[in-house]
């Protein structure tokens, strides 16, 4: 009899005060609770810290507290999650304001497989579908329920000093698996061993973080793929007078700290350019031999050697998308 197929889910949480649904919506409507693990790091004032579930859901969580004033951004933390992992089959890498669908485990994992008939190294990824709280209980608002693939915002360019790029999520009118050249850091499901192949880079902020993933991953070998039907949704922050939460570069915070968000920003944004501009090792945050960064100009528009952009990086390398109507999904402030 085949082993049960666990999940390690890593948050990484700032002064959220959605992260207490999120775990229960995790919890309560996976198919097999007793198969999940959770990596939570809190970065929240003590008073507001997460209460954990009941005796038997605590025995599932591994659990970090950290003061807000000692936070350095979202990849230092998601890298803090990563080392809560202990072998699971199966990495979750989301944000801590995400609504599940009941079984969105069992049916993560059938996506997962039927990706991996073509590469084992898999990566489902995408911005999910929101879903927005009205009157105190999550409302879905599902911009498809095909597939959300990514691509360049219009205008995105190049800035002078560093290669960070903006991205957004567009449907695609099919149900098969597209193999996308991007990724959404708040929701990205791979085999466990993605935990040690490409352990997160805490020395990045925020900027360029899915950048440095997605291409880190297709050196390596790995693939991306969006699927249809994502069965989680995400609590956007777009509507900033509606904002329920702070953000890690919220001034009431940051003027506390030694060191501001923006000098912590400004060094891992030349970071980023030295890993995909300059051509630099670094070491096991770094690019891999598999593939080269030509090859990933080749499949996805985006030439980081020649500073360059194609047609395909704003278009996407699939079928045409679907008129949307209420627009393209942005990249969320997983902070």
């Amino acid at each position: 009899m085949a082993s049960p197929e666990r999940i390690f889910i890593s948050i990484a949480s700032y002064c959220d005060p959605m992260l207490q649904f999120t775990v229960n919506s995790a919890w309560s409507r996976a198919a097999h609770p007793e198969r999940l693990s959770f990596g939570i790091v809190d970065q929240s004032p003590p008073a507001d810290r997460l209460q954990l579930p009941s005796d038997h859901a605590r025995r599932h969580i591994r659990y970090v507290h950290i003061h807000p004033s000692d936070a350095r951004g979202v990849c230092w933390a998601r890298a803090l999650a990563m080392t809560l992992y202990q072998g699971e089959e199966w990495f979750f890498q989301i944000d801590s304001h995400m609504l599940f669908e009941p079984g969105w485990d069992e049916r993560l994992i059938a996506s997962a497989r039927q990706c991996q008939a073509t590469n084992p190294r898999c990566i489902v990824s995408s911005y999910p579908n929101a879903f927005e709280m009205v009157d105190g209980k999550p409302v879905p608002k599902p911009a498809t329920t095909k597939v959300l693939a990514h691509v360049l915002k219009p205008g995105a360019v190049f800035e002078a000093e560093h290669p960070a790029l903006s991205f957004q999520a567009m449907p695609v009118n099919q149900d098969a698996p597209v193999r996308g050249f991007h990724l959404g850091a708040g929701c990205l499901f791979a085999p466990g061993d993605f935990v040690s192949v490409l352990p997160y880079d805490p020395h990045l902020y925020f900027y360029g973080e899915e950048q440095s993933m997605a291409v880190r991953a297709f050196t390596h070998g790995w693939d991306i793929f969006h699927v249809s039907g994502l069965p989680v949704y995400h609590l956007y922050n777009i509507d900033k007078s509606a904002r329920t939460r702070p953000l890690h570069w919220d001034e009431a915070q940051d003027k506390e700290r030694q060191q501001r968000w923006w000098q912590i920003d400004a060094a891992a944004k030349q970071r980023l350019r030295r890993l995909l501009w300059d051509g630099a090792d670094l070491g096991v945050h770094g690019l891999g031999r598999e593939r080269t960064l030509q090859d990933y100009a080749t499949f996805s528009g985006i030439d980081y050697p020649n500073h360059s952009l194609s047609a395909t990086a704003y278009a996407g390398t699939w079928a045409k998308p679907v008129p949307q109507p209420v627009g393209a999904l942005q990249c969320p402030s997983p902070e």
